[in-house]
């Protein structure tokens, strides 16, 4: 009797054994796949920023001796020095071998190398689009939430039309509004916030080196927010209406829990999952910045140094924070893929 219960044990593990080592095949043929995607989406990238700034109007060096007497052979030195002299294809090799090795090169109108540029300016549009989104996710998902699970309500209407009103507007006409409005002051309102720039000149000391900071945020961010949150509310929101005549919410009432627990332990994990790729792709423009926004608001990141490189084009600078803002994206929506996983096991079968 001992014989083949211990016969049967080892086919059991065998089986578990080989569905164990199917999932791992699945599994890494689900990363290598969306691996593969990214790299692809990168190089498409690279090929992308090279030749799309280079059907823009203008010429940089012209851009460059403009309002100076420049002979043509200057003309000619310059554009040897950029490397614009030579043929179309021998600068793609240059600009794609660069970018292996982490050179972006040097900014015709700074004169000063690309990364140290963004090294400088990355910060000030981490703090602002970093801020602009975590309040805007928040703020949508709790908002989102209520007009879901009250479907039809007076809440439900209010929060939706506001919603939509502000994501309709552009934020280049908000942010100029809230600086008529509260930065210059209008009528009986006095100018309560700075009109831009990221800190007032000759603040000195960390504390008050941090309110101020935090002063000239306030209204960029809430440029920001009131254009973005909508995003967040309209898909929690339709989440968690496809989630409210789910079976295992019948049964939870049925147990005897309450709404309030029901929504927060059961229906609010479910439909938080779709939300989950539009955090990561917005955490990855949050490198990217608002361009607008910035440019606005004078606010000194990265969305304001493209604009800025736009205008002569300075091919090196735009050419380098387009990539970087789309690898960011990219980069972000490869672990949401990743991580979904984990988090829905459904995506895992």
């Amino acid at each position: 009797m001992t014989a083949p219960a211990h016969s049967e044990a080892p086919a059991g593990h065998g089986a578990g054994s080989g569905e164990q080592r199917e999932g791992i095949v699945r599994g890494l043929r689900y990363i290598g796949a969306k691996l593969l995607t990214a790299a692809v989406s990168l190089f498409a990238v690279m090929v992308t920023s090279f030749f799309l700034f280079r059907i823009l109007p203008g010429d940089p060096v012209r851009s460059m001796t403009q309002g100076r007497e420049v002979t043509v052979e200057q003309e000619q030195e310059l554009r040897r020095q950029f490397g614009l002299d030579q043929p179309l294809w021998q600068q793609f090799l240059d600009y794609c071998a660069g970018l292996f090795r982490f050179d972006l090169g040097v900014s015709y109108q700074y004169r000063i190398p690309v990364a140290e540029l963004i090294g400088e300016r990355i910060g000030p549009t981490v703090l602002l689009a970093g801020t602009g989104t975590l309040i805007a996710a928040l703020l949508g998902l709790v908002l989102g939430t209520r007009a879901g699970w009250r479907r039809g309500s007076a809440t439900d209407r209010v929060n939706t039309g506001v919603a939509l009103l502000l994501w309709s507007v552009p934020s280049f006409w908000l942010g100029l509004l809230l600086i008529v409005v509260l930065a210059s002051g209008a009528g009986w309102v006095p100018g309560l916030f700075p009109t831009g720039g990221m800190m007032t000149p000759g603040t000195t000391g960390l504390l008050d080196v941090a309110l101020d900071v935090a002063h000239h945020l306030v209204l960029p961010v809430a440029t920001m927010v009131a254009v973005v949150y909508a995003q967040y509310l309209m898909i929690m929101r339709s989440s968690l209406l496809d989630e409210m005549g789910a079976d295992y919410l019948t049964t939870a009432r049925a147990k005897g829990l309450r709404d309030a627990l029901v929504l927060r332990r059961h229906a609010v994990p479910n439909a938080l999952l779709p939300t989950v790729t539009l955090i990561f792709l917005n955490l990855g423009q949050v490198v990217g910045g608002v361009i607008l926004v910035e440019t606005v608001f004078a606010w000194p990141g990265l969305g304001s140094l493209f604009y800025s490189g736009l205008t002569v084009p300075d091919l090196p600078l735009v050419q380098a924070l387009f990539v970087l803002f789309a690898s960011a994206v990219i980069l972000m929506n490869l672990l949401a893929d990743l991580v979904y996983p984990l988090l829905d096991p459904r995506v895992r079968t």
